[in-house]
């Protein structure tokens, strides 16, 4: 790794402003904080227009808060879609990324075998010449 980053943060810091923002939008519609924000105003609008005595800005049926939402739709979709695009491209990048580590961990582990197989096979050598030592030392 470089730097000492790992592989999201080296992602995070490649992203361009849009990107961020893309992504910083997503989760803030995506949050639980967002829903009840947007029911409070949704409700707020609906009853200050119910129970105004004087002046109703957006008559029932709400045609002017049906198109706020459809423009807030017309600009959510290809924003949550950006992101989205975004966590595909960090799946990817992670993918990648485990797949490097598990090639370096495969190779390590062998080389560690084919240690462990010389080591042995060293061991093996040393045992049979101290054998064959106490069989001479016998015979004599």
């Amino acid at each position: 790794m470089k730097n000492g980053k790992n592989w999201h943060d080296l992602h995070k810091e490649s992203s361009t402003f849009g990107q961020r923002l893309a992504d910083s939008v997503a989760n803030g519609m995506g949050s639980w904080r967002f829903i009840i924000i947007q029911t409070l105003v949704v409700a707020l609008w609906m009853g200050l227009n119910v129970i105004a005595f004087v002046h109703h800005w957006d008559v029932y049926p709400f045609i002017l808060l049906n198109l706020l939402f459809s423009t807030q739709a017309a600009y959510a979709a290809p924003i949550i879609m950006m992101a989205q695009n975004r966590q595909s491209q960090r799946d990817r990048a992670q993918a990648d990324n485990d797949y490097k580590t598990n090639v370096a961990a495969k190779k390590e582990i062998e080389e560690l075998m084919i240690r462990l197989d010389n080591i042995e096979i060293e061991k093996l050598d040393k045992i049979i010449l101290m054998l064959k030592k106490m069989e001479k030392s016998g015979e004599e």
